[in-house]
């Protein structure tokens, strides 16, 4: 059994047979073949090690007659390797005596090679693992040839592992047949862990060397609550996952009676709880988990993965499906918040930009490119007409954006008007705050917004100076820090003093750890992801302000991100009962 540690980007828990994707896009179709097939996939290993010999051996003689015989000696090093007895007589036996595919023989023999050479003191053989590596991918790029298949087309069950997943890679999964996926790079909160979480498919991040020691077919578990990948788990550890499957199976259906009943606190105060959704599809899990409408809706989706912009129909087709299903809910719409980087814009291309977090992305985007930002704008508000929709400038620095994006949007008010066309003239209009900046200037931009939202996972990001991305600092990376919680105070006090709601959209206030802290510094309208919404709801029907006003007084009182996190699992665990407390993940053994 190995276990490996990585970030946790979407909750839950999946156990299945690895589909493993090289850095080649590569995966094994299968890992056993029938007993008769045996004579076949030997033929299949026998032809693809003559045509990769093949190639080995012209690379050889060519890189030796124009770059010199010691060049060509790598050649021939890799050419004796593929050609070893042993290792040949190992691949046939998984063949012919194990009825593996040719394909899954070649990568667990070469895998578990590079594995003994990784493990040895003397580092120019640890090197020659790459040279493994490098076999690997020729001899499975011959034998896939025209097999290998888009993931979207998985017709198996099974848990990806890969180097990593684009945004729109990851939207085409289907949860299905994809049970969970865990990536070598990647950080919380970038939008493949986004779109996981909106697809509830368990996943984890950042896990490092993954592809190296796991080939397609064998068995592991991802443990998205943890962000812990278990290969090849012992019976005990088997078992004790599927208990927790089932029980999380049995917790669910625990919650459905919440359903309809009021998101409110002993003492009867009133938590509202929205629902943040990627894509129009969610929103019928919004309606069967009682959603009190969608505090934040991602138009990202809409952009990526494709050659153009998208369409004012697409933005409208996709923001009324939506509003016209929660109608009279309110339904939160983000303008586009990604960066240049992403759209594949040219002015980014070719300014080289070097930290897109820091450069032209979010409300600085949208301005530069104001045809785009005038066809979203369009679209809501001919939406508006027909559900009740907000609208929210994401990334807002200082007053001059939010006057600009305020400018746009009555100039497109005063065209549709011009036009005939119908929409609220009342329309909503708030902004997030997820940048130190706007916190510190919040009493300037209330009086100019109906609403502001704290987005916490940006606001973590921009106040402690820790790339969300970069797995060597993950560990900084924590909403819980004195610093993030303070900004998140004074944002709620600022508003609160003002009349204006608040409400806060970052992953924080979907984890049931910190309801009782964020309810006590006075939030009373929180959007969590939908899977979250009836468990925070439990939470939140066992809490009494008083005792919430308590702990987030001691708390900001606190050095550090952990000794308050380790207080609040004591207090949760301490005034929630113990009978639920014990089904739930966030509480420590």
């Amino acid at each position: 059994m190995q276990i490996l540690q990585g970030i946790a980007v979407s909750p839950g828990l999946a156990i299945g047979e690895a589909l493993v994707l090289d850095n080649e896009g590569f995966r094994i179709p299968r890992r056993f073949v029938n007993h008769d097939a045996a004579d076949i996939e030997l033929d299949r290993w026998a032809k693809s090690l003559k045509a990769v010999a093949d190639q080995i051996a012209e690379n050889r003689d060519q890189i030796a007659s124009e770059l010199g015989e010691e060049y060509g000696a790598i050649f021939a090093a890799h050419l004796q390797m593929l050609r070893d007895p042993k290792l040949n007589r190992e691949i046939q036996a998984l063949i012919k005596d194990h009825q593996h595919s040719a394909e899954y023989a070649v990568s667990k023999t070469l895998k578990d090679y590079a594995k003994v050479f990784q493990s040895l003191d003397n580092r120019f053989l640890a090197e020659r693992a790459n040279d493994l590596f490098d076999l690997e991918k020729r001899l499975l790029g011959d034998l896939l040839g025209q097999a290998r298949q888009e993931l979207a087309n998985q017709e198996d069950p099974a848990i990806v592992l890969a180097h990593n997943l684009t945004p729109s890679e990851t939207a085409r999964l289907d949860p299905e047949t994809i049970l969970g996926f865990a990536t070598e790079v990647g950080g919380q909160s970038d939008h493949t862990a986004i779109v996981a979480e909106a697809l509830e498919i368990p996943a984890i991040v950042g896990i490092g060397g993954l592809l190296t020691s796991i080939v397609s077919g064998d068995r592991v578990i991802v443990d998205g609550d943890q962000g812990v990948l278990i290969h090849q788990p012992d019976e005990e550890t088997y078992q004790r996952y599927q208990n927790r499957v089932r029980e999380r199976a049995e917790l669910a259906q625990e919650l459905i009676p919440l359903v309809e009943q009021p998101s409110e606190t002993e003492d009867g105060e009133l938590v509202k709880l929205s629902a943040n959704i990627e894509f129009p599809e969610e929103v019928k899990s919004c309606c069967d988990r009682g959603a009190d409408g969608v505090g934040l809706y991602r138009t990202e989706f809409l952009f990526l993965g494709r050659d153009e912009d998208p369409s004012e129909e697409d933005h409208y087709r996709a923001y009324i499906a939506v509003a016209q299903a929660l109608y009279p809910r309110p339904v939160v719409i983000r303008t586009l918040d990604l960066g240049a980087d992403k759209l594949g814009r040219e002015e980014s291309q070719q300014s080289g930009e070097r930290n897109p977090f820091l450069g032209v992305r979010s409300i600085r985007l949208s301005l530069r490119n104001l045809s785009l930002f005038r066809t979203q704008l369009r679209a809501v508000l001919r939406a508006s007409a027909l559900g009740n929709m907000r609208v929210m400038f994401p990334m807002i620095t200082t007053l001059q954006e939010l006057r600009q994006a305020k400018l746009v949007l009555h100039e497109v008010m005063e065209d549709l008007e011009e036009q005939g066309t119908p929409f609220d003239r009342d329309l909503q209009i708030g902004i997030m705050v997820e940048v130190p900046s706007a916190v510190m200037l919040l009493d300037r931009f209330l009086p100019e917004v109906s609403f502001v939202s704290i987005g916490t996972n940006d606001l973590t990001q921009y106040a402690l100076a820790v790339d969300r991305g970069n797995k060597d600092v993950a560990e900084l990376y924590r909403a819980s820090d004195p610093a993030v919680l303070r900004l998140i105070k004074m944002t709620i006090d600022s508003a609160l003093a003002r009349d204006v709601p608040v409400n806060l959209c970052g992953q924080m206030c979907g984890n049931p750890l910190f309801s009782m802290l964020l309810i006590g510094l006075g939030l009373r309208s929180m959007s969590v992801r939908p899977s979250a919404l009836l468990e925070i709801k439990q939470i939140v029907r066992h809490l009494n302000v008083k005792d919430c006003e308590e702990v987030a007084e001691n708390v900001m009182a606190m050095e550090g991100p952990r000794e308050i996190e380790r207080y609040l699992s004591e207090e949760l665990r301490r005034r929630v009962p113990k009978a639920i407390a014990r089904r739930h993940h966030w509480v420590q053994d």
